[in-house]
């Protein structure tokens, strides 16, 4: 087999076998405008542990780094943290060129990848460890962390937590380290994938934060199936995965609108510029040029959230209806929700809009604002006294 791709070390006797994808931008509907990683690592012990896969695009340069370390047909056991495609998409080819002992994953995770590959797994229950020889690999079930099947494993003997989808995010590089990134990138996107990916079982999330000190691991390397690794401050990683999860109101307004006429953009700078003369920071989301998942990532950093279409075939406007339907699947809390739009005749766009703040259970302390073809000066000012008051509103909740 070529060896140009190679192996990197990232401890003693585990090796970073991954893949680098530069051009993906759209991670089944998650925009990714700095790439991602698809991280896959190799323990080097009595028993040779392959840990996740890759996707399957990248399953040849993943098994081209296995084999710059150990021949294929060494390797005796491999575990599926995850069973998602792009961690277990090359778990086929990689089952039939190394042909290991085991293949281990969790309860739910067997049950995956029996009907997407045919692969029968070894059950590994929570808590339960394997011996590797001179280390041991413990597994920890992470459900709904974001899968049913979800799990982490930890290698005592060099203190890795292979974590999967917990504490990565997508961002493609060539550097592996987190230290080695400049400290704004990492923040925007841990919170980005946290926020598009997370958010909704952030209970869950506060209670393995909750429980994690008393599993009594001495991890010195987190190594996520996505993103960087992490060798130092985990506990600021900690720290803002505990922020994020909590969801506590944020003096921050958000302004997101679709418009057709520009006279919902009127009213949503109307609005912007009433809660900015409060001196709280507010940003505006024009949805002709703004994904969901920005837009998610912006709703989950705001405390005061609103939301302005037109109405379009006695409806709210596509754009709009699809990015709340984005929004609300994700649950954030905490929000002051306001709603607002434009109309020709029909006028349903805010009224639906404002439905759907409801279906979020975000607080709505103001009616929604219509406006027939083009607001007056009156209605402008309706729409800035609305900021004004919902941001001194959320700036008392937020003093509580």
């Amino acid at each position: 087999m070529n060896t140009c791709f190679k192996a990197e070390k990232i401890s003693e006797n585990v090796f970073w076998v991954g893949a680098v994808d530069w051009h993906v931008r759209d991670f089944h509907g998650y925009k990714t405008q700095r790439g991602t990683t698809y991280n896959a690592f190799l323990i080097i012990d009595d028993k040779i542990t392959l840990v996740d896969t890759v996707k399957k695009e990248f399953a040849s340069e993943m098994l081209e780094r296995v084999a710059s370390v150990v021949p294929l047909e060494k390797i005796d056991y491999i575990i599926s943290n995850h069973s998602e495609p792009d961690h277990s998409g090359s778990l086929p080819e990689a089952i039939a060129a190394i042909k290991p002992e085991k293949v281990f994953a969790s309860s739910f995770g067997a049950k995956t990848l029996k009907p997407y590959y045919g692969i029968d797994a070894e059950v590994v229950p929570d808590g339960s460890s394997v011996s590797l020889g001179k280390g041991n690999i413990t597994f920890v079930e992470t459900r709904m962390l974001h899968w049913p099947d979800s799990m982490v494993s930890f290698y005592d003997r060099d203190g890795v937590l292979f974590s999967q989808d917990a504490f990565g995010m997508h961002l493609a590089g060539s550097k592996l380290w987190a230290d080695e990134y400049p400290v704004d990138i990492l923040d925007y996107e841990a919170r980005k994938y946290f926020c598009n990916i997370i958010n909704v079982q952030s209970g869950k999330v506060l209670a393995l934060l909750e429980s994690l000190p008393q599993l009594d691991l001495d991890i010195k390397i987190v190594a996520p199936d996505h993103g960087p690794l992490i060798r130092k401050d985990f506990d600021k990683v900690l720290a803002l995965y505990h922020e994020v999860a909590t969801q506590a109101p944020v003096p921050r307004a958000v302004v997101i609108y679709a418009t057709m006429w520009h006279a919902t953009e009127m009213l949503a700078r109307a609005f912007a510029d009433g809660v900015r003369s409060q001196g709280m920071e507010v940003k505006i989301l024009d949805l002709a040029v703004c994904d969901r998942s920005e837009v998610m990532t912006e709703v989950a950093n705001s405390g005061l959230v609103a939301f302005g279409a037109p109405t379009m075939n006695n409806n709210v406007f596509p754009a709009m209806m699809d990015v709340l339907t984005y929004v609300r699947g994700l649950k954030p809390l905490n929000k002051i929700g306001f709603a607002f739009g434009s109309c020709g005749w029909s006028g349903e766009g805010a009224k639906q809009i404002s439905e759907q703040i409801n279906l979020m259970k975000m607080e709505q302390p103001l009616p929604f604002l219509q406006v027939k073809y083009r607001p007056s000066d009156e209605e402008m000012k309706r729409a800035f006294d609305a900021g004004f008051q919902l941001a001194e509103q959320l700036c008392a909740k937020c003093a509580k």
